[in-house]
């Protein structure tokens, strides 16, 4: 399938807010214990937040048929010395499950690396949970030239 890549406007922030909210319960549902808290109505108005004010960079993927959106990336830009710049951070990457192994999550990581090369990062890093629940999306981002690099996230609240 050929996808249609395209940014994401604020205006589309209920749009991204459903499609995250579809990830999350599928990583919840996947592992069975609900890690997340899925607030659609907080979730949307972060992402018209972050995409008004350019702290957030997001593509849909759509089906060319019927301009049905099928997907989304997200990023963000980082900075740290050891990554030698500015460098982008995949936070969200999902595609609807019919539509999945038809390259679609290929055309939009490709997005996010054009864009990268325009804003002059040094690198595209993303974190995958490291169960063998995932060994399918560690394989999905090896395909796409991403290379494990170790480490595990931790977070703390505040």
């Amino acid at each position: 399938m050929s996808a249609r890549i395209s940014p994401a406007e604020p205006k589309e922030a209920p749009l991204l807010a459903a499609l995250a909210g579809e990830l999350l319960q599928e990583i919840m549902g996947v592992i069975r214990e609900p890690v997340f808290r899925v607030d659609l109505e907080a979730m949307e108005a972060r992402a018209a937040e972050w995409l008004e004010a350019g702290r957030s960079w997001v593509w849909l993927a759509r089906e060319p048929a019927h301009d049905g959106v099928i997907g989304f990336v997200a990023a963000y830009e980082g900075h740290a010395l050891y990554a030698e710049g500015p460098f982008g951070v995949i936070s969200e990457l999902f595609v609807r499950p019919a539509y999945r192994s038809q390259r679609v999550g290929e055309a939009l990581v490709r997005a996010v690396r054009t864009f990268g090369v325009q804003r002059g990062w040094t690198r595209i890093e993303v974190m995958t949970p490291p169960l063998p629940q995932f060994d399918r999306t560690v394989e999905f981002y090896g395909k796409q030239g991403f290379v494990v690099t170790g480490g595990r996230k931790m977070k703390v609240a505040l």
